[in-house]
This record gives structure tokens, sequence and C-alpha cells, in this order.
């Protein structure tokens, strides 16, 4: 339980640090495109290799493609509702889409840890590479949108908490836990990425960065695609 917890906080840190950083300075819109570039590259990678690859071998491609469709729905509904409360800025959505796929990747991590497969070196860097970029391209944004830091800085701790505490979870679960609902995991966190990929990250990465930014991306997907390779 111990190591679930170290591996779960060193996971999540990251999220605090990409916060920290969006704030202590005011970030060119070219260099907060290219690192959301970055991260949108890394996080596709997961979403290729980590997540979707992995649960269809531990669990089928059907309970790997519910979970796709149930990420995706909850991802889209609750950015919706985001917007209605006035929150039509892209900071708030990373925020959200860090929180909804944090919660599986990391419960995905714990399972892990708990089933003696050790850490997915791959999945552990994936989440704290792609977790940097999401982090500091929110709190940037909802820096120049006139939010407080202090405000930002506890959404990110909060959000941090919750993402080490479901490492905790899944290993606590891994004994009733069946390869399905593993696999439905894996599928629920790709599809709630996927969703904030083209809805929030990519557009706003595109916007920021022109057209270098797909170059970067290719970088980060190439970086966390090695990165997965080792584990």
């Amino acid at each position: 339980m111990a190591s679930a917890l170290g591996w779960g906080a060193l996971a999540a840190s990251s999220l605090v640090i990409g916060a920290v950083l969006g704030l202590v300075r005011v970030w060119p819109d070219r260099l907060v495109g290219l690192v959301l570039a970055f991260g949108a590259g890394a996080l596709i990678s997961a979403v290729s290799f980590d997540l979707a690859q992995e649960g269809a071998r531990i669990g089928g491609p059907e309970s790997v493609g519910a979970g796709l469709v149930a990420g995706a729905l909850t991802y889209y509904v609750a950015a919706r509702a985001v917007e209605r409360g006035g929150e039509d800025d892209a900071g708030p959505a990373l925020a959200l889409g860090a929180f909804l796929d944090g919660i599986p990747e990391q419960m995905v991590l714990g399972l892990g840890l708990a089933l003696g497969d050790g850490v997915g070196v791959g999945l552990l860097a994936a989440i704290f590479v792609s977790n940097l970029p999401e982090a500091i391209g929110s709190a940037s944004a909802m820096r120049a949108a006139g939010k407080r830091p202090a405000a930002i800085r506890r959404l990110w701790a909060l959000i941090a908490v919750g993402c080490t505490l479901a490492t905790l979870a899944g290993y606590a679960l891994a004994d009733v836990t069946s390869g399905d609902l593993q696999a439905g995991i894996d599928g629920f966190a790709a599809g709630a990425l996927l969703v904030m990929l083209i809805d929030s990250m990519i557009p706003e990465a595109a916007s920021k960065a022109g057209r270098a930014g797909g170059l970067v991306t290719v970088l980060g997907f190439a970086v966390a695609a090695a990165l997965s390779g080792i584990a």
C-alpha cells in the first residue's frame, strides 16, 4: 500500500508542478502552444499503447469499447456543464480532462502494483510527461482569464490528491477486479482523453503554436512511445 501511495503521489505531483510553472511567469502564447502540442502527442501515445492496447490484452476489445463510450460521454457531458457555468476558456476544460483521465490512469497504475506487475514505466512516464503540459496550459489560461493564482493552485492540488487516492483505490480493488473491469477502466481513460484532446487541447495548441505544433506533437508521441517500450 505504501508503494502505491508513493508511486501515485509521484505521478500526480507533475500536476502541481505544472500549475506552479504556469503561474510563476507569463508564458508566451507560442510557448504554451508548443508545450500543449508535446503533451497531446504524449497522450495520443498513452491512449494507443498504455490504455487501448493493454486493455484489449487483459480484458478484450468489447470491454475496452464499453469503457471508451463511457469515458467519452462522461467528458462530453461534464465539459458541456462547465461551459454552461460560464467557463468557456480552455483552462477549466483542460483541468477537467486531467481529472477525468487521471483517475482511471492512476487506478491502472495501482492495479499493476497490486498484481505484482511492478511499476509500468511507460504508463508512469506518460502520466507524468502529459500532466505537465495540461497543467501548465490550464493554469496559464485560467490566469489570463483573471482567476486568482491561489484558487488555481488549490484546484490543481485537489486534482493531484484525487489522482493519488485513485492509485490507492486501484491497489485495494485488485483482488476483486476482473480483467474485463480493468479493460473498461483503461477504455474509460482513453475515451475521456480522446474527447478532451479534440475538444480542447489540440485546438488550443494549434491556435497558439501554429504549424510547428504538428511537429512537436510528433515529438511528444515519439518520446512517450519510446518510454512505453521500456516497460
